[in-house]
């Protein structure tokens, strides 16, 4: 009878023996990394987001070093160092989106300026004047056709300094009242740098006035006096025949002997 209780109590115990290893062999597959429940149940792996690049620093430039290089403008670097203003040029060249646009005279410029002169100006004024000669915007060569289109340019020195600026068949003209010049050539036209040689100061109606002088008109072109061809007949003078002398002489020649002829017959016909 012992036996008997003994097998049916084995065979009752293995059924909760064996729930309890499948219940722990479904959660080691869950589980494990590599079974294969955890790769159905795995998410899918996040998408790669590609970045651009950031765009490249812009080349700084050393408008001293450009502009003792190029030129000559050492008249112009001069003032512009004299009166700090190569200091704000470099801060709006470098540090600024807008960029710059600078107009520089050569140095035979300077020389030939004669009325009026720099000489008698303050320092503020001279200043000015080299504010003057920049657009706080890059322009390239291209662009002045459309600035030209607008409306006097607006220059570095303010609201009452104002440049004409006019494009004629790719020739880039400026005038500021007192002078009237042209782009001669391109030193820099590189965003945001922009500087092109002209070959007169810019000098503004804001510091000298609008009296301008008139510019004096060329003076006319010498007439060469073009002697008469030998065989050309000559107009009359003081009542003198347009004949030549030797017509002349021959007509007066033919009238005496006309004039012998006519006595002649007049004596003969008295005498018969």
């Amino acid at each position: 009878m012992l036996p008997r209780n003994l097998a049916r109590l084995e065979t009752k115990m293995e059924f909760p023996v064996m729930s309890i290893m499948i219940i722990c062999t479904t959660l080691i597959l869950v589980c494990s990394p590599s079974g294969s429940l955890a790769k159905t149940a795995s998410s899918p792996p996040a998408p790669i987001i590609l970045t651009p690049a950031p765009a490249p620093a812009p080349h700084y430039v050393n408008l001293t070093d450009l502009l003792t290089v190029a030129g000559p403008f050492h008249t112009f670097l001069n003032y512009l160092i004299s009166t700090k203003v190569i200091d704000t040029f470099q801060n709006q060249a470098n540090n600024t989106d807008e960029g710059i646009t600078i107009f520089v005279p050569k140095d035979s410029a300077f020389s030939s300026l004669k009325t009026p002169s720099l000489s008698n100006l303050t320092n503020e004024q001279i200043k000015s004047i080299c504010l003057f000669h920049a657009l706080p915007h890059f322009y390239s060569l291209a662009d002045f056709k459309n600035l030209s289109e607008s409306g006097p340019a607006v220059t570095f020195a303010g609201g009452g300094y104002t440049l004409n600026i006019t494009s004629v068949f790719g020739t880039v003209h400026l005038s500021s009242g007192w002078a009237k010049t042209k782009i001669s050539s391109s030193v820099l036209s590189t965003d945001p740098i922009g500087v092109y040689e002209v070959d007169k100061v810019l000098l503004p109606e804001a510091i000298f006035g609008t009296d301008i002088p008139p510019t004096a008109a060329p003076a006319p072109a010498p007439v060469s006096e073009v002697a008469p061809a030998a065989d050309s007949p000559v107009g009359e003078e003081h009542g003198s025949s347009s004949l030549p002398k030797s017509t002349k002489k021959s007509s007066a020649l033919s009238d005496r002997v006309l004039g012998l002829g006519a006595w002649t017959w007049l004596i003969l016909a008295i005498l018969l």
